[in-house]
């Protein structure tokens, strides 16, 4: 609960301290990085950090806690706590990183906003830090204790089975646990992370979805090649996957984790809508394979919207299961058609006409442009917002409020 002083402070401080966030997240990292770099080891994606787009996730989450502390003292504002805690415990944070974190912030708080930064005014914005993170460090301790782990040691190895080419530029791995003991529980939707040693000695992370039933010790992950646009580099570790990984090699997966997830009780026997654009077809993938393997025979949707049908990773697959329910439907869109799928809509996904079942659970993940638009015509057809669960791949640069 944050205190009502505390709370008069973080109100006349918030817009100078939202203003200035980007400099005081850049200045947290670069000397953060420079007095432990091991963080920088298999903690933090440098892509992200290079991007900026590690940084902006940062400060959207701190602003948006604050808010929402503003709005409700007694708040705890759970799609930004529960997100955080997923992508922190896929990584292995732990309690004592949250103290060295609070030593940078802080640090940078103060050189960049200087005398404005009062000991009341250091004191309510310590408030809000360690309740956020007090939040935090809970729900990761039932994470790890959920998953079986120790906090922070979530790492086994795996070998690779299959490696299979699914487009030109995406590529699937079957993995079952090297160690011969059975695959911890996973739900259909989440991810895990995958660690590995780059050309230069550094550990780096990445989270990638089990794209198939997570319901045996086989699990799969499709690895999308990124390539760099407007300065940006290409994606080490999936550049590193799809040049050296190959059946017999092992790799370094995390425990699965994920707040996204078809939830077999609380979702028992509603209609699903799997809407996907791009590579966000992996996570629908791994739900469709649970949902064919339960034999369920409720309403469920498929759509989905690529470049082109050779673009479409796991399209084949899809159709299958899609057959193998007796409720099933699949619509797909794409912006150059061909003769691999007649049946499909030229353009961008446009749900006008498409028969969406009532009080269904929609899934939807892609580019954060999709899903913004999407989402809002999902809303536009009658879809209440606390049906609609998204998933973002990278930081989370998108808090999407209730109507919009």
């Amino acid at each position: 609960m944050l205190s009502e002083e505390s709370a008069a402070l973080i109100r006349a401080t918030l817009p100078a301290v939202a203003g200035a966030l980007d400099e005081i997240t850049t200045r947290f990292y670069a000397t953060m990085f420079r007095d432990r770099p091991e963080l920088l080891d298999g903690m933090f994606n440098r892509g992200n950090q290079a991007s900026g787009a590690q940084r902006r996730a940062l400060a959207g989450s701190i602003a948006g806690f604050a808010t929402a502390l503003l709005a409700d003292p007694d708040a705890r504002p759970d799609a930004i706590l529960d997100r955080i805690a997923h992508k922190h415990a896929a990584v292995g944070v732990t309690d004592d990183q949250y103290t060295i974190v609070h030593k940078y912030l802080f640090g940078a708080i103060a050189e960049v906003l200087g005398d404005a930064v009062t000991p009341e005014v250091a004191g309510a914005w310590d408030e809000v830090y360690w309740l956020m993170a007090g939040a935090l460090i809970g729900r990761e301790a039932r994470l790890y204790q959920d998953a079986g782990v120790v906090p922070g040691e979530v790492w086994r190895t795996w070998t690779v089975v299959e490696r299979r080419e699914e487009t030109p530029d995406v590529v699937s791995f079957l993995v079952r646990p090297a160690d011969g003991e059975p695959a911890p529980r996973a739900r259909a939707g989440q991810y895990v992370s995958v660690r590995v040693r780059l050309s230069d000695g550094v550990h780096q992370l990445r989270q990638y979805t089990l794209s198939s039933d997570p319901g045996g010790d086989l699990r799969r992950i499709t690895v999308k090649r990124v390539a760099g646009v407007a300065g940006d580099p290409d994606g080490e570790v999936s550049g590193l996957l799809h040049a050296q990984v190959r059946a017999g090699d092992e790799l370094t997966l995390s425990a699965p984790f994920g707040d996204v997830f078809l939830d077999d009780a609380a979702d028992a026997g509603k209609p699903v809508v799997l809407v996907s654009a791009g590579i966000g077809c992996t996570p629908m993938t791994g739900i469709l394979a649970h949902l064919a393997a339960l034999g369920t025979a409720r309403p469920v949707l498929v759509l989905h919207a690529d470049r082109s049908p050779a673009d479409h990773a796991l399209r084949t697959e899809t159709r299958d299961l899609v057959g193998r329910l007796p409720g099933g439907r699949a619509e797909f869109w794409y912006e150059r058609p061909g003769a691999e799928e007649p049946g499909a809509r030229a353009g961008l996904m446009d749900l006008a006409g498409i028969e969406l079942p009532e009080d269904a659970t929609v899934f939807l993940c892609g580019p954060l442009p999709f899903m913004r638009e999407v989402r809002g015509q999902l809303l536009r057809a009658g879809v209440p917002a606390r049906h609609i669960r998204y998933e973002v791949f990278g930081p989370d640069l998108w808090l999407p409020g209730p109507t919009a």
